[in-house]
Parts: structure tokens; C-alpha cells; sequence
């Protein structure tokens, strides 16, 4: 008998359940299942392939993986702990079927990659794929933490590895009917946005250290302290534009597009607005003030700062281009401005190749075989809009830490539109229609409606929040 015994959690899964164990058979490992009350066939399905069941009422993933981990009578060193929409590759198939415990005496998890499939289309990019999950733990010493309600994560103490090689092959097919997704997260965007209300209340704590060179998962707790300093609505905004650009994920195709803005946008957005529901309905008082200034000392310090900014770098722009005031040294070894135009360029270049057309740039401007070419002017590169935000930011009473992370993070939002306008304009802009239409102005009113409504919920995010001893 193998080394391992799996454990599976079911809930009306006859459409899956059997494409899971097809994959797993002839391994001869035993084969736990934990059912959270289904109707349909999963039962009858389970106990043909010999499997013990057992029936717990479904709370939430973490409290139902403790369970499992706690009641069945598990008799090997190892657990390997799988949802039914889940199915293991050959490859993986084959290390698990030569897998032997005194190889790994000083090991305690294992993480499988997983890919994750959407409506029959893998999702390869926005950071979806690799993505490593810790699916193979010693059993008695891992356990399921119990301080998360949604994002599930079995935790080890001891020495972790990451099989690279092999897949676990995740697609729910009953997610192929959009209504049953939306209600799914839903659901998950309740547990989620109570979840973070006790965080704020000091009611929770992380289970892990968080790291950002860590274990898969450790990074992902460094990621998810960075997550809950973000000013709520602005944070699926940032999330999105950073998983479509940089991640890749415009490159996923129509499905895919459509997968990352609802798990990426739409359902990070929905916790938002129900963290805020919960903080209102939320008694006795939970409004406190912090850190106030007079109006006239605000308006006063932004103007100052914006003014600052924004003729400084009308000022600097002068002196590193070639006339009677012109400087060399700033123009060839300190010119910013010149370095933020090649970055966008650059940045704008990449996508646009990974799209499959032929572009390149020369610093100044964006040629695109078959397309035609476009010019970033000192206009194009928002500095009028990043001294508006940055002047607001700094002038407005707040903690460093969190000025730093909201500056930051509307600075890089700012940019990632522009690199998206680049990309827009050099496809489709039609020149001729710059006498009718500035896009300058179409791209500034869009960018300032975006920076007021962001500036908004963060200043008010400042003025309320909760306070268990108010």
C-alpha cells in the first residue's frame, strides 16, 4: 500500500467525482471522502469505488478540512487532500505512484502546480499559472488554518517542497453556467468580507509568517497584508489593471478576459461594498476621527504641493531639452522624465509584441508594423495627473505607511492606463480624427473622474473606520 491515503470533500458532485477517481485509481492508496450533504448521486458513486464516507455540514472550507483531518481514520504518514472538481495528471500520477516516505523523512508538505480551467479554457496568465497549492502534508502534522474563512490553506511547521513537474487539473463544470459562478462567489464574498471586518477588529491573525521569498503561501500572506492597507474600491481596480498588464492576462483571449475581470474586479469589488455594510450595520458606534487639520490648512498645503510639482516638472522638462537654458549633466544622467517616457515605450512595446503584432520604439515613439506609429510628447505622460494625486496624498492627515502604499499604488494605476492607451491608440487612433477629438482630454477627464471617486473612498475609508472600544 502507498505511503498516502487521499481525501476528498464533496457536495452533490456526481458530474465530477468519478473524472477524479478515474484519475486516481490503480495508485491502490485509500480513498476518504467527505460529504456535506449531497442529493444526487455522489454518495452511491463514493461507496462503489470502496471509499469511507463520511457526512459533515458544510461551514466553510477550513473548518471542513479540519474535520476531515480529525475524524477519519487515517492509517499512512501522509494525506494527499483534493476538492472533486479537481483531477491529477498522468505526470503527477506517476510521481505519487513512486513516491516513497523515506525519501522525504525531512519533509512535511508538498505543493502540487495546479492548473485552473474556465469554461473549457485554461487560464494561463494573471498569475494563475504556476500556482502552487499544498495538497500533500504528513497527516497529524498538518492541519487546515482555521483563520481563514475562504481562502483555504492546510499549514506545516516543518519543510516544504514544490513538485513543478505534474498538474492537478482544476475545472468545476457546473462554473460553465454563469449564474451558478455568481452565486458561488456570492457566497464566498460574505465569508470574505466578515472574514476582513474581524481582521480589522483584531479578531483574526495571520496562521503563517508572511514572506515575500517565503513558501508559496507565505508569499501569499506578505501579499495579502499589502491587500488589506489598500483603500477598499480602489484595490480591485489596481488588482485588475495589474492582473491584465503585467501578469499578462490581456493575452488570455475573450474567456479568459472575462474570468479575470469577475474573480479579479467584480468579486473583489462586491467584498468591498460589503465590508462597508457590515461596518455600518456594525454596533455600538464604530466612527472615530484621527489626525484632523483645518480645511484652509489642507487646501492651503495641496496647493502648495501641486503647484510644486507640477512646475517643477514643466521646469526640469525645459532644461534637459536642448535650448538657452539647457542642462547636459540632468539631460543625460538625472532626466526622469526622459526615463519614464522609454519605460511606458518599453513596457507598451512588450504588450504589444506578446499580442502578436511587430512594434518597436525608439525612446520618442511607438511604430507598429501594419499600424502606424505615435509620439509620446511631454503631454502624454501624465505628470499633470500624478502631481494632482501626489499633492493631495501627501497634504492630506494621514499615517506615512499609508500615504506611501496609496501614493504608490495610484501612481502605478495612473501609468498602467496610459501603457493601455498607448497600446488603444497605436492599434486603432485614427490621426485624422485628432481634429475633432483630443484624446489627451478624453484620457484626462476619464483619469480625474478616477483619481476624485478614488480620493474619495479613501478619505472617507480615513474618517471611519472601526474602533471596538468606541
Amino acid at each position: 500500500m502507498p505511503p498516502y491515503s487521499f481525501i476528498i470533500l464533496t457536495y452533490n458532485e456526481e458530474q465530477h467525482l468519478p473524472r477524479l477517481l478515474e484519475s486516481i485509481a490503480g495508485l491502490n492508496a485509500p480513498v476518504f471522502i467527505l460529504d456535506s450533504g449531497s442529493d444526487d448521486d455522489t454518495i452511491l458513486i463514493a461507496q462503489k469505488a470502496g471509499a469511507s464516507i463520511l457526512q459533515h455540514a458544510f461551514e466553510n472550507h477550513p473548518k471542513q478540512w479540519d474535520f476531515a483531518l480529525k475524524n477519519f481514520d487515517i492509517k499512512t504518514p501522509w494525506v494527499v487532500c483534493l476538492d472533486a472538481d479537481q483531477v491529477i495528471t498522468p505526470e503527477l500520477r506517476e510521481k505519487l505512484a513512486n513516491f516513497k516516505d523515506q525519501d522525504y523523512q525531512d519533509i512535511d508538505g508538498i505543493y502540487f502546480n495546479r492548473k485552473n480551467f474556465f469554461k473549457g479554457s485554461w487560464i494561463k496568465h494573471g498569475g494563475y499559472y504556476p500556482f502552487y497549492l499544498l495538497k500533500m502534508i504528513r497527516f497529524g502534522v498538518g492541519y487546515s488554518d482555521l483563520n481563514e474563512n475562504m481562502d483555504h490553506r492546510f499549514i506545516v511547521p516543518g519543510k516544504t517542497v514544490v513538485w513543478k513537474d505534474g498538474h492537478i487539473l482544476e475545472e468545476n463544470l457546473k462554473e460553465n453556467n454563469i449564474s451558478f459562478w455568481i452565486a458561488k462567489h456570492n457566497r464566498y464574498s460574505d465569508l470574505l468580507a466578515q472574514e476582513e471586518v474581524e481582521r480589522m477588529q483584531k479578531m483574526r491573525q495571520q496562521t503563517l509568517k508572511p514572506s515575500l521569498f517565503g513558501s508559496p503561501d507565505e508569499r501569499t500572506a506578505w501579499l495579502k497584508q499589502l491587500w488589506w492597507q489598500l483603500p477598499r474600491y480602489v484595490r480591485p481596480l489596481l488588482y485588475f489593471t495589474y492582473r491584465m498588464i503585467f501578469q499578462l492576462g490581456i493575452l488570455e483571449g475573450r474567456i479568459g478576459v472575462i474570468f479575470h475581470f469577475l474573480q479579479g474586479f467584480w468579486f473583489r469589488l462586491i467584498v468591498d461594498v460589503k465590508i462597508d455594510e457590515i461596518l455600518k450595520n456594525k454596533q455600538p458606534g464604530i466612527l472615530v476621527n484621527t489626525g484632523r487639520i483645518s480645511p484652509g490648512k489642507f487646501v492651503f498645503r495641496f496647493l502648495f504641493l501641486f503647484l510644486l510639482f507640477y512646475y517643477f516638472n514643466i521646469l526640469f522638462f525645459g532644461i534637459t531639452n536642448p535650448g538657452s537654458h539647457y542642462y547636459p549633466f540632468l539631460a543625460n544622467h538625472l532626466n526622469y522624465i526622459q526615463g519614464l517616457r522609454w519605460l511606458l515605450l518599453s513596457i507598451s512595446t512588450q504588450v504589444l509584441n506578446g499580442l502578436g503584432f511587430s512594434a518597436i520604439h525608439n525612446g520618442t515613439e511607438l511604430l507598429v508594423a501594419g499600424k502606424g506609429a505615435i509620439i509620446l510628447v511631454y503631454s502624454c505622460l501624465g505628470l499633470g495627473l500624478m502631481s494632482f494625486f501626489a499633492a493631495f496624498v501627501i497634504a492630506y492627515p494621514k499615517k506615512t505607511n499609508q500615504k506611501l502604499i496609496f501614493l504608490t499604488s495610484g501612481i502605478l494605476v495612473i501609468q498602467l492606463l496610459n501603457i493601455l492607451r498607448f497600446v488603444l491608440l497605436a492599434l486603432f487612433w485614427n490621426k485624422d480624427a485628432s481634429r475633432i477629438v483630443d484624446h489627451h482630454t478624453i484620457f484626462n477627464i476619464i483619469l480625474y473622474t478616477i483619481i476624485m471617486i478614488s480620493l474619495y473612498f479613501w478619505v472617507k475609508q480615513n474618517d471611519e473606520h472601526p474602533n471596538k472600544h468606541a
